[in-house]
């Protein structure tokens, strides 16, 4: 079992979690949900597409303009308090690492707390516990925040991800998060170079077997462009791959800006491998 706030989901549930960037820099959609109104119409749009939960982000992953404590509140706060108010029962995410934000996003009413940079400040999962939200233990290399990878090496790449993550995971339950709130990243392009990326997708299973619910955010990743040679605008066919390929693994949360093709992506999976029946099934019945 799963518990996301106030809802729980069975271990065969796949949820979609819907990007919400309140960026004006954000890597894939160059701010075109910076402004309130254009990020609220951003999650009923993706509500309607069958979301099960929305991430909401303040601050863009990669290096640029310094976003500081008081500008990724006002950034978040705010915005995530007025989809609580639209949405009540909707699962609200929050991708920060830092515990400041943390803390006041959560008072707003966000349900997960996304730490996508590997427990760099650790009193983010203090945090989590403290409003018992739930928390995302992501594998980042050990690098700073809004860091890029240069020449990172790994004796096994999978054996670095499962004890980084499955450390994090042990203490945020040790420090009073609960162990169903816990979620696990393998982190594709943080900390990573493509062939690594590739690695950890392959080799997903292998963190599906640690018992910890598994999230994956390959949504248009660098490691989909390389490998396909193909710019941003044209990952959509490679990412939805992914997806399929860590579907067929076991991942239960899947990180995405395109909601619909992901929903329908999963519940193929799910229908083929048995977990889900057809939508109709009358051919050769009828």
């Amino acid at each position: 079992m799963l518990r996301l706030g106030r809802r729980t989901f069975a271990d065969s549930d796949r949820l979609v979690m819907a990007i919400v960037n309140r960026t004006p820099d954000s890597f894939y959609d160059r701010g075109a949900t910076y402004a309130a109104d254009a990020a609220m119409e951003r999650v009923h749009q993706v509500v309607a597409e069958g979301a099960d939960l929305v991430d909401i982000g303040g601050v863009k992953a990669a290096p640029g303009d310094e976003v500081d404590v008081a500008e990724e509140l006002r950034r978040t706060v705010p915005f995530v308090a007025a989809v609580r108010a639209a949405h009540p029962e909707l699962v609200i995410s929050v991708d920060t690492w830092r515990h400041e934000v943390g803390r006041e996003v959560c008072a707003a009413g966000a349900d997960v707390l996304n730490d996508a940079w590997g427990g760099v400040d650790d009193r983010l999962a203090e945090v989590a516990a403290e409003f018992d939200a739930a928390l995302v233990c992501t594998h980042a290399g050990g690098l700073p925040p809004r860091t890029r990878p240069h020449r990172l090496a790994y004796d096994d790449v999978m054996a670095h991800v499962l004890q980084t993550t499955t450390a994090l995971a042990e203490r945020a339950v040790g420090l009073g998060v609960r162990r169903e709130s816990v979620m696990i990243d393998p982190g594709h392009d943080f900390g990573k170079n493509t062939w690594h990326s590739l690695e950890v997708t392959r080799r997903l299973d292998e963190m599906v077997a640690t018992g910890w619910p598994v999230l994956v955010s390959t949504s248009n990743k660098d490691f989909v462009g390389e490998s396909l040679g193909v710019p941003l605008e044209e990952r959509t066919t490679g990412t939805l791959a992914s997806v399929a390929v860590c579907a067929w693994l076991g991942a239960q949360v899947y990180r995405v800006h395109a909601v619909r093709e992901t929903r329908q992506t999963l519940d193929m999976v799910s229908a083929i491998q048995g977990l889900r029946p057809p939508a109709l099934a009358v051919r050769g019945l009828a």
